[in-house]
């Protein structure tokens, strides 16, 4: 019988409590020891810690941690995760910059641990039969559409509006992820427009075009202020009919086309990140994918400031 993994979650906000803990709890590979969290006490009677020093300095045993703070404070927290010898789980996006996710990749691999950029989305049941009918087709051109309600789904989260904060990138961020694991060449920003309230630090919306390789248009449209029905779809239009992914990856439809063969068995984002991360560790490998962040820094380097009202929650 293969020994559970031991595991501390470091952040215990909204994402750690709705999908984390469910996860961990669904799963025989890990097993959760400690949590750490600035605010709040101890889940169930597991030590509990205010910071991952705190944590370092303990009796308690810890073979990987889950760190799921913001992204503008996860660095230096993995950093200490990784100079104790603990694989690394980060939430997505991985981290603030571009720079500082490459460092913590070199940094695993000089330790010799795992270290696991998570993409959710792509865990999503459509992901995967997309990618494999996408990959004979011709693709003509893509739209993807990401918008919804920044009230209801991040309520209260000032972070995602300060530098590092992605502001609707952190929800576009997923959209990403997918279209890069599902298309079957890369593809490079070539005109972004960002819409900046005037008493934030990160964009409310966006608009952006993309080509790839091969010169196939991509539209992107993301947007915080939506209201009513929430729209989180891919559209490809193929030689072989349009294939649509629908709720954040989770729905998947062809039109005029041979439906897809759904092989997929990852149901539930986050138990199949789980599965992930305990398939890296026990290979001693780490899964480092840059892509969708590379996309996003492309747009806010290239990108045309479009200032726009306050935004107050």
């Amino acid at each position: 019988m293969t020994v559970p993994i031991r595991l501390a979650i470091v952040g215990m906000g909204k994402i750690a409590h709705d999908q984390h803990l469910p996860a961990i709890a669904g799963t025989s590979n890990f097993d959760l020891v400690a949590t750490v969290s600035r605010h709040g006490a101890n889940l169930n009677g597991l030590p509990f810690f205010p910071d991952i020093e705190a944590l370092a300095s303990s009796d308690v045993a810890v073979d990987a941690v889950a760190l799921c703070t913001p992204p503008q404070v996860r660095r230096q927290i993995a950093e200490t995760a990784i100079r104790q010898g603990w694989h690394v789980f980060l939430e997505k996006p991985p981290g603030a910059t571009l720079a500082e996710v490459v460092a913590l990749r070199d940094a695993a691999e000089a330790k010799g641990i795992s270290l696991f950029a998570s993409w959710h989305s792509r865990y999503a049941d459509g992901v995967e039969p997309a990618r494999r009918w996408l990959a004979g087709r011709d693709i003509r051109h893509v739209a993807i559409t990401w918008r919804e309600d920044v009230r209801v789904w991040h309520p209260g989260q000032e972070w995602i509006w300060e530098p590092g904060g992605f502001g609707v990138f952190d929800p576009g961020i997923n959209a990403l992820s997918i279209a890069t694991r599902i298309l079957p060449r890369p593809f490079f920003v070539e005109t972004a427009d960002l819409d900046l309230p005037e008493n934030r630090a990160a964009p409310i919306a966006a608009r952006l075009t993309f080509r790839d390789a091969k010169g196939v248009p991509i539209a992107m449209d993301l947007d915080f202020r939506q209201e009513g029905p929430q729209s989180w779809d891919i559209v490809v239009a193929t030689d072989a009919g349009t294939l649509t992914l629908a709720m954040g990856g989770g729905q998947l439809s062809i039109a005029d086309g041979d439906p897809p063969e759904v092989t997929n068995d990852l149901r539930g984002e986050y138990p199949g990140l789980y599965r992930r991360f305990a398939a890296i560790i026990r290979a001693g490998v780490s899964d480092v994918d840059l892509a969708p962040l590379r996309l996003v820094a492309d747009a806010f380097l290239t990108g045309r400031i479009n200032q726009v009202e306050p935004f107050i929650e």
